[in-house]
């Protein structure tokens, strides 16, 4: 094997938060090598937002962090989104030239192709001096003598610094391994438990049958809740089960066991809208009235569960109250969800009690950083992961 080459820092990850921290770190004149299994950097970042990138969201800052990034401990992303806001990534792109765009929900997307942002990070790369080589398994990663010392692609390379930034389990045709919860168990750290998250529930197959002639339905906005958490978004029936932003958000509060609340009138109205029907369209059916504000298949299958008179103008205020009560708190219990081949991100991960909140360095390792999504901080849909990964990129980047 050839010499060991000699780097300050070695970033595992070329991802949103490797290329952030490994930019950041060259910037501040040290010797950056960044190293990544696949072919070509960035391709989480490429797929994402329908190939625009939901590249962050205007609310994903430290004072909504408590409420929108799910962790054991609730305040450890604080001080990385405090220091690293969308403003200043929004101000990286308008400094390049890359036009973008404000959707619902606070959420920013690319106007054009999201590869800008990959191209964007690119450069940043090159412009702070980095090294980075692609299609380099990581073979081995050892530490000694305060160095850290990493096989891949048959050459070692050798540093003080090591920045693990290789993600969860999320898509693994994408390549996703759990490769950064080895690390940290090989280290000593702790790894919370792990599962898919931001992902489309499924039922058992009684449920699945009832519900099939729905694929391909969406509701917009339904209200999905789970416990004390809701989402109003939308929701989309799928041949397995449930998916849409509304359900994908709740997936990362759902436990095996829970039933879910869906609300398909979440404004509210439903019982005064039905009597008025009643009074003005006595012999239309029940499917037909509820097919002037829902999908025409969901309008049937309810009212087909619901039963009841023929006509609307036959039925009473208390057959109003159990439509209701059906449309309002559909109760529907998942059996799992379609897992890491389609969630978005991986809840849990590396322990934030084993790592420093302003730096994201182990605690009882020098020179060891976990960032973006292998540790233990989860984003809502929408850009919240992004962001997540800019700033804490961002913090170990200051330091490693």
């Amino acid at each position: 094997m050839a010499a060991v080459l000699q780097f300050d820092v070695i970033v595992l990850g070329a991802g949103a938060a490797g290329m952030m921290a490994a930019a950041e770190a060259g910037r501040r004149g040290r010797r950056v090598l960044v190293l990544d299994h696949a072919p070509a950097p960035g391709e989480k970042i490429r797929i994402s937002g329908g190939g625009r990138c939901n590249f962050t969201n205007v609310d994903a800052t430290a004072s909504t962090g408590r409420e929108r990034f799910l962790s054991r401990n609730p305040r450890f992303a604080l001080s990385a989104l405090a220091r690293f806001t969308p403003a200043h990534f929004i101000a990286r792109l308008d400094a390049r030239g890359i036009a973008w765009h404000e959707k619902t929900l606070g959420q920013l997307f690319c106007d054009g192709s999201s590869r800008q942002i990959v191209n964007m990070l690119v450069d940043d790369l090159q412009r702070a001096g980095v090294t980075l080589r692609l299609a380099s398994p990581i073979e081995s990663v050892s530490h000694a003598g305060g160095c850290f010392t990493v096989t891949a692609g048959g050459s070692e390379a050798a540093a003080a610094a090591l920045i693990v930034a290789t993600g969860g389990k999320s898509i693994p045709k994408m390549g996703a391994t759990g490769y950064a919860y080895q690390l940290a168990r090989q280290f000593g750290l702790g790894v919370t438990e792990t599962r898919p998250a931001l992902v489309p529930l499924t039922f058992a197959p009684a449920l699945r049958e009832t519900l099939a002639p729905l694929a391909g339905v969406a509701v917009d906005p339904a209200r999905v809740g789970v416990g004390k958490r809701s989402f109003e978004e939308a929701l989309l029936f799928t041949h397995r089960g449930l998916s849409g932003p509304a359900i994908l958000q709740i997936s990362s509060y759902w436990r095996e066991g829970d039933a879910i609340v869906v609300d398909l009138f979440p404004g509210g109205g439903l019982g005064e809208w039905l009597r008025r029907a009643r009074a003005d369209t006595p012999k239309l059916q029940l499917q037909t009235v509820l097919g002037r504000h829902l999908p025409r298949r969901l309008a049937q299958v309810l009212a087909t569960e619901l039963g009841g008179p023929a006509m609307i103008g036959d039925f009473s205020d208390k057959a109003f109250a159990g439509v209701e009560d059906r449309l309002r708190r559909w109760t529907l219990k998942p059996t799992g969800s379609e897992g890491y081949r389609t969630a978005e991100v991986t809840l849990g991960g590396v322990d934030t009690a084993d790592l420093e909140s302003t730096t994201l360095a182990a605690r009882r390792v020098p020179g060891l950083y976990f960032v973006g999504e292998c540790v233990d901080v989860t984003g809502w849909l929408g850009g919240y992961n992004f962001q997540w990964a800019w700033a804490s990129g961002w913090a170990a980047g200051q330091v490693a």
